[in-house]
């Protein structure tokens, strides 16, 4: 990381139905308000990562993984990562699952995302949930997230999980608290 008092970090994202891109804005808000110079991009349109000091990295899960073109950006920059202070998210289902199995399911990390994580060694992995429509969903994937203790559909992000982990994020950079609390549904 460079000595300057305000660090250079892109907030990069994988979306598919934009609750990715909705949390990374809000984690960029966040760390903007305390003063960092932070760019936000989607990966297929992420800057060049010599100037950057943080790498703030979410992308949505599908069939247990990263989206393609997430794992696809963290592969090919893996060695320009190694040399910067790398954060990672994830957005699915885990984190929204209740009852005993779904707290146990929710917190295992799936073997294709802890090979990337191994792969990248982030300062730290956080998944979130997302959005989850019942509509267009099959009949067997409505039973198994019932089973697994899905309770309910619709919108499944817990901002204020977000707003601790950007939270943790600013602090780990000694950046300043900002004069007021970002706003976000």
């Amino acid at each position: 990381m460079t000595t300057t008092s305000s660090p250079r970090i892109a907030v990069l994202y994988a979306t598919a139905q934009g609750s990715t891109r909705d949390i990374a804005e809000f984690i960029y808000d966040n760390l903007a308000a305390r003063g960092a110079r932070a760019e936000l991009h989607d990966v297929g349109h992420a800057p060049d990562l010599s100037t950057i000091d943080t790498v703030v990295i979410g992308s949505a899960i599908h069939d247990m993984d990263f989206l393609p073109e997430a794992t696809a950006y963290l592969r090919h920059n893996l060695k320009t990562l190694q040399d910067k202070d790398v954060w990672l998210f994830s957005v699915g289902l885990g984190p929204a699952l209740r009852g005993p199995v779904g707290r146990w399911a929710g917190r295992q990390i799936p073997r294709k995302i802890a090979a990337v994580i191994s792969m990248v060694h982030p300062h730290d992995y956080t998944p979130f949930a997302g959005k989850y429509e019942r509509a267009g969903v099959s009949w067997r994937a409505r039973t198994m997230y019932r089973v697994l203790g899905g309770a309910r559909y619709g919108d499944l992000r817990d901002w204020q999980a977000v707003r601790e982990w950007s939270t943790r994020i600013g602090d780990a950079l000694a950046l300043p608290h900002a004069p007021a609390s970002i706003v976000h549904p």
